[in-house]
């Protein structure tokens, strides 16, 4: 821990805002924080920023941190191929570019032409491509944009052969991709009314409406499909179905899984829109139909997930059927290839891939190159080929081609990346919570390291929203490793690698168990000899920032270092800004009773107590993120401020033009880390950076 002076923080003024929830009242003194816009936050901002760059700017380390970082991200980085009509898709981006450019082919051994480099959107890397779609015939490409990192996208469409722009240009949308008809002539997609301009960054996002765009006309030409006036709160995912003959609408209720399926008949214009699972009773991901055939992914009756088939002519759930029953392992996803079911399964959380034939036989389990993460094997019902990209902690994304008939997987495409993976060495232990439940934890850092306590660690976790946290390679985490640091994931409660039993396990009043888990990793690496609290730094974004902020704020006494990056720290008023509401099913709400009493309990913003030291605190947030908005961040690095009484630094870091994250330019990325890991160094006493 850092010994030096006690910084002179920006003063934060105070503002006698009393709330009162069901009798308790509770001050909240950085209310005038939630407006990131008034003339006191943007001079509040500046200053936060000036001491926190001060501070980081003193350290020698920094630049040779960010130089190393900028040499190893200098690599190809590849997408994963798909194929439309008669053209072959991919991404890849050269190495430093801040945006990855789109390129189509019409075989692989083509030299592949540039169909959309969003670097050319905009001159400092700040635009990105937010979604894209390709027509059936693949002539058109319906592609989203973001601005600054923003969840509101704007579409457009290009011609694919020309690369010119058609002038359709659809705004005011938000959680939603595009999915196209049949004939190419037009798609389906969601949107929202259109938002005040002045606090569209923070104004709740509700009845979203359901849209067929047809190219060629203005948006107000477009055709309303399907919405609910009665239900403010539903969003809608519309999907046609690969033979074109339906609409398949899936329906959302916030961030909770379980969701309604509709469909429409698209071979009639004037059909209805029938609602075919009506009730939020359980998770149903639609695969693929044999005519009125459908294919789901469920978790109804089956936690970790399974397939049924209902005949949409006898619907009744007496008449379902089991194609592919539950089995040990988690089921990610499915899909169809060479007329059979394509299977992600996660076995402790790390990929599998089976395939069964379409009456749910079992045909073969594909044999990949290692313990790692699976992403790809999309295509067509008669597709004989896919592509799939493979990774691990110290693998880079390496892209394989997979032949369905003959099960051999070829290499396509596989990056080259300036150090040795033979010098490193991944494990994977279990450790037992508070409760006596069994977590999995992987462990990663250089071969050779000595159990004697004295490794700066990494510990780095999320727990939430079913999301699970699987291997793959971040030339960020590989920096740590080099500088002789530990690198570890702890699969807690709340996410979704044990499938929905586990993520319900960490879910509103259960939410302890989920800072309970992360708690006893950091323990067990303290008792098992990889580090001590003192070298011990904690990590985690959006709701991993929820989970950072919670457990250092409960056992600040744990941690060396903690850096939230764009928390949920202010669990009483999160459901009002933006998207918020969409995670009381996660969280609960404040304004129930009981739920009120859980979420105060551990909201980090209400939980700081005045006089405690607490660990070197470096929080990252975005003045632009509409999704976890920026008051989270500031009004809890101003409460942190206040509360704090020790000589480690307790900072926030604000990036400007930026967001939640998804989309942000290379460029803004390496410098973020640079400073992350500047700051550990000085912080954990890290004597010596070589690499």
């Amino acid at each position: 821990m850092s010994t030096q002076a006690k910084l002179n923080y920006p003063v934060s003024r105070k503002v006698e805002q009393v709330d009162n929830y069901h009798g308790t009242e509770v001050v909240d003194y950085y209310r005038w924080l939630e407006n990131p816009d008034s003339k006191d936050t943007i001079a509040w901002v500046e200053a936060q920023n000036k001491i926190t760059f001060d501070y980081l700017e003193q350290i020698s380390a920094r630049d040779d941190i960010k130089k190393r970082l900028t040499k190893l991200w200098d690599y190809e980085k590849y997408g994963v191929p798909f194929q439309e009509g008669s053209r072959y898709f991919y991404f890849k981006n050269d190495g430093l570019q801040n945006q990855s450019v789109l390129y189509t082919l019409k075989n692989l051994e083509d030299e592949p032409k540039v169909l959309l480099n969003p670097n050319k959107l905009s001159e400092d890397g700040t635009v990105a491509l937010s979604g894209i779609s390709i027509s059936e015939d693949g002539q058109y490409l319906a592609y989203g944009i973001s601005i600054a990192g923003s969840d509101w996208q704007e579409w457009k469409v290009r011609n694919i052969e020309t690369g010119e722009d058609l002038e359709d240009n659809l705004k005011w949308i938000k959680f939603s991709g595009a999915s196209w008809t049949n004939d190419s002539q037009g798609f389906f997609y969601s949107r929202y009314d259109e938002p005040n301009e002045k606090t569209k960054l923070e104004d709740v996002n509700y009845y979203q409406k359901l849209y067929y765009h047809q190219i060629g006309t203005s948006q107000s030409q477009d055709t309303l499909i399907y919405e609910r006036s009665d239900e403010k709160e539903w969003g809608f995912n519309g999907n046609v179905t690969e033979d074109g003959r339906y609409l398949i609408i899936s329906v959302w209720l916030g961030t909770d899984s379980k969701n309604l399926v509709f469909y429409k008949d698209l071979s009639n214009p004037s059909s209805e829109v029938v609602e075919l699972i009506s009730e939020f009773e359980s998770a149903y991901s639609f695969i693929d139909n044999d005519e009125n055939l459908f294919y789901f992914q469920t978790d109804l009756n089956a936690p970790l997930g399974r397939v049924i088939g209902i005949n949409i002519k006898k619907a009744e759930p007496k008449n379902w059927q089991e194609i592919i029953p539950q089995t040990q392992e988690t089921l990610e996803s499915v899909g169809t290839l060479n007329n059979q079911f394509v299977a992600e399964y996660l076995k402790d959380a790390r990929s599998q891939i089976k395939i069964f034939e379409i009456n749910g036989n079992f045909v073969r389990e594909v044999e990949l190159p290692g313990i790692g993460s699976v992403g790809g094997f999309s295509g067509k019902r008669t597709d004989t080929e896919t592509f799939y990209i493979f990774t691990s902690y110290t693998t880079p994304g390496t892209i394989y081609r997979y032949d369905m008939v003959t099960g051999k997987s070829t290499v396509f495409r596989e990056p080259q990346v300036d150090f040795n993976a033979d010098n490193y060495e991944t494990k994977q232990i279990f450790y037992q919570s508070k409760d006596g439940t069994q977590v999995p934890m992987f462990i990663v850092h250089k071969k050779g390291i000595k159990l004697d306590g004295n490794n700066p660690t990494f510990l780095y976790g999320y727990g939430g929203f079913n999301v699970s946290l699987t291997p793959s390679f971040s030339v960020s985490s590989l920096i740590w490793m080099e500088m002789g640091g530990v690198y570890v994931v702890a699969n807690i409660r709340g996410g979704g690698e044990y499938g929905e039993e586990w993520h319900q396990a960490g879910m509103k009043d259960k939410k302890q168990n989920v800072f309970d888990d992360f708690i006893a990793g950091a323990e067990w690496l303290i008792d098992n000899g990889y580090t001590k609290s003192e070298k011990l730094a904690i990590a985690g974004g959006s709701n991993g920032g929820l989970l950072v902020g919670a457990c250092m704020t409960q056992r600040p006494d744990l941690f060396g270092a903690a850096l939230p990056a764009v928390g949920v720290l202010d669990m009483l008023r999160f459901h009002k800004f933006t998207i918020g509401w969409a995670w009381v099913p996660e969280y609960g709400s404040s304004e129930n009773p009981e739920e009120f009493k859980t979420l105060y309990a551990y909201s980090p913003l209400h939980n700081l107590k005045p006089g405690t030291a607490y660990p070197a605190t470096l929080i990252t947030t975005a003045d632009h993120d509409d999704r976890v908005v920026p008051a989270h961040s500031f009004k809890f690095a101003a409460a942190l401020q206040a509360a704090h009484d020790g000589e480690a630094p307790v900072l926030i870091r604000i990036e400007t033009k930026a967001g939640h994250g998804a989309g942000k330019p290379t460029a803004k990325i390496i410098e973020e880390v640079a400073d992350k890991w500047a700051f550990l160094v000085k912080t954990l006493g890290i004597d010596e950076v070589k690499f």
